[in-house]
Parts: structure tokens; sequence; C-alpha cells
């Protein structure tokens, strides 16, 4: 687990049958091996899904319901769905791994959530059994196996741009949250598409990015070793380390062998080369979001903004702060923002 398709194609040029999940195209084989496969070398003979199976002994609409293959899968791809209410349902490795999922989400605090865990579906041996998270009790339970949970207690990660700074691991260089959200509005991510994180510190534009939309992905460019462990962590954390990547080196450098990207972040190291080749080097229609703290880049994308167009704004935020026995305005350095499509 999960499966090894190596020895399936090794048998290419013989007629071999692979016994596969009821639906194979659904967190099944099917895909990894028509990746490697042509148009006519396969066919498929789909049927109900385990999570079909799952969804009818349950009467769960799956159009309602969040679908995840555990198997091999870490928990946190999860916590961009895990919320009060919602239904979700999940292959799991093995009894054991069941026994870890109620373990996770009570340390999540989701342990009054009822968990469904449903062993051989379709076969003579099918049994469902239920018990909450917290203090799961269920022992014995037989592969293949699968979970339903209806989520409840915790509250889980909010969807809306501009996460708490503290839920990210970071060396105080990181786009607080005020600004966050109004940068990524400016980038205006959408399903499937990339970006670059150009200077990323911490990674949080990249994680909010790859979460904002569905199969948005990221490569985080950070030349400092130890913010590009920090942004792996956050990856992790979020349960986004296929979608968010991490490039050491320095810009413009290492952009030259990144797949192309839809929109890019400049954060941090701006510079007349980098925007020359950014310019020159980003796809017709990419957008372009750099923010300044420095009057240099300051006066560096105003220059830009004359020349190219696009919108230039200044950001500046103060936050209520103890002052003596009474409190005051504790003002924050002013962000310039410039914002362009290519």
């Amino acid at each position: 687990m999960p499966f090894n398709i190596e020895p399936v194609l090794a048998e290419k040029g013989r007629k071999v049958v692979v016994l596969a999940s009821g639906d194979p195209f659904w967190h099944g084989a099917g895909g990894s091996l028509a990746a490697h496969l042509g148009p006519g070398d396969w066919v498929a003979y789909p049927a109900p899904s385990t999570f079909s199976l799952a969804a009818a002994r349950l009467g769960w609409r799956i159009e309602d319901t969040f679908s995840f293959g555990l198997h091999a899968a870490p928990f946190e791809r999860l916590l961009p769905v895990l919320s009060r209410g919602v239904r979700i349902l999940c292959l799991m490795r093995d009894g054991q791994a069941v026994q870890s999922l109620a373990d996770w989400l009570t340390g999540r605090g989701f342990g009054a959530s009822q968990m469904h865990v449903l062993e051989a579906l379709g076969g003579p041996s099918e049994r469902i059994r239920a018990a909450p998270a917290e203090g799961f009790c269920l022992t014995n339970i037989a592969h293949p196996v699968a979970v339903a949970i209806e989520a409840a207690g915790g509250l889980g990660v909010s969807r809306a741009s501009g996460l708490p700074d503290d839920l990210f691991a970071h060396d105080g260089q990181i786009t607080k949250r005020p600004i966050r959200a109004l940068t990524l509005s400016a980038l205006a991510p959408r399903a499937g598409e990339r970006l670059w994180d150009i200077g990323a510190g911490s990674g949080s534009i990249s994680v909010e990015w790859c979460l904002a939309a569905p199969q948005a992905c990221a490569v985080a460019v950070e030349r400092r070793a130890d913010r590009a462990a920090n942004i792996r962590a956050n990856a992790a954390a979020f349960g986004l380390s296929r979608q968010l990547s991490v490039t050491e080196a320095a810009a413009p450098g290492g952009l030259a062998a990144l797949p192309a990207p839809d929109a890019v972040f400049l954060g941090g190291g701006a510079s007349g080369a980098l925007l020359d080749q950014l310019w020159v080097s980003m796809p017709a229609g990419t957008r372009l979001v750099a923010n300044a703290v420095t009057l240099e880049s300051e006066a560096l994308f105003a220059a830009w903004q004359a020349d190219k167009g696009g919108e230039l704004i200044r950001m500046e935020m103060s936050c209520a702060t103890p002052l003596g026995r009474m409190r005051g305005w504790d003002r924050a350095r002013p962000v310039t923002q410039w914002s362009i499509v290519r």
C-alpha cells in the first residue's frame, strides 16, 4: 500500500487483469495505471466504489459528503474541510489506522465526532459499527475498512483569507494577517492554478493560496534553508505537501526551471533585474502582486506602475495596544502593493 503499478507494467504485451477497488478511477489504481498506458492498452469495468457502498449503507448523499483516500496519506489532508457538522468518508489503511484517526480527531478538538467503521463492505463479512472518536473503543477492525465521520465539537480552519499568524511556523518573516488577506484578494486564486511565491518567508501566502481553491498549487521560492524548513512544516501542518513545493534558491536564478505560473507574489527581495526577468518570462495573463515596505522597493514599484500600468495602493494599519494605564494606536509599517495582469 499504496498499490504498486510496476509489476503490472512489467507485463505489458500480455493479457493482464488487475482486480482493484470497485471504481478504480475514484481514489483507486485506475488513474495510476492509465497515466502509463495508451488509450488502446486498457479497458475498465467499474463497479460501485467503497464510497458508494458506504453512502448507501448510511443513507448519506455523496454530493454532500467529502471523500478521501487515506491509505498512505496524512490525516492533515482532512483539515481544509474538517468543520462542525460536515460528513467525511475515508478509505483507511488498516484497523490500527482507524484508532490513530480517532486519536488525531480528538487531539484536534473533534473528539465528539461520531465514527462509523465499515468493514469488508459488499462481502459476506461486512460489518458496520459506530463509536465517538474520544475514548474510541472498537477493536478487531478488519481490512478492508472505511470510516465515515460526522464531525462535531471543533471549529476547523476558516477558508476566508487571513488566517491567524500563530497558525504558522515563522521567524517573524511573515505577511501579517490583514495584509495577507488583501494580498490573497489581489492574487485572486482559482481552481487548478499555480502560484510562484518569491521570497516566501514562512510560506503563509502559498498555504492560503492552496486552501482557497480546489487543486490550486504553489511553488515557494526561498533562499534561506531555515525558512524553507518552516514552509515545509507549514505545508505538512495544513495537509498541503502535495500541492505546495519548496525551491531553495535565490530569485531570479531559481525560477528558470519552474513550471509556468498563473500568478506571482513578490513578497521580498524586489529588484529591477527580478522584475525584468519576470516580465519577459511570465505568460500573458499572469497576475503579478508585489508588496514593499522599503522606500527603495516602493520607488521601484512606482516607476514600473508608471511604465506598465496596474494598480498601486498603500496599506496602513494600526492596532490598539497598552499605553500606560490606557491604550493607544500602535502603527505598523505601511505596505505599498503593486498589482498588474501581464
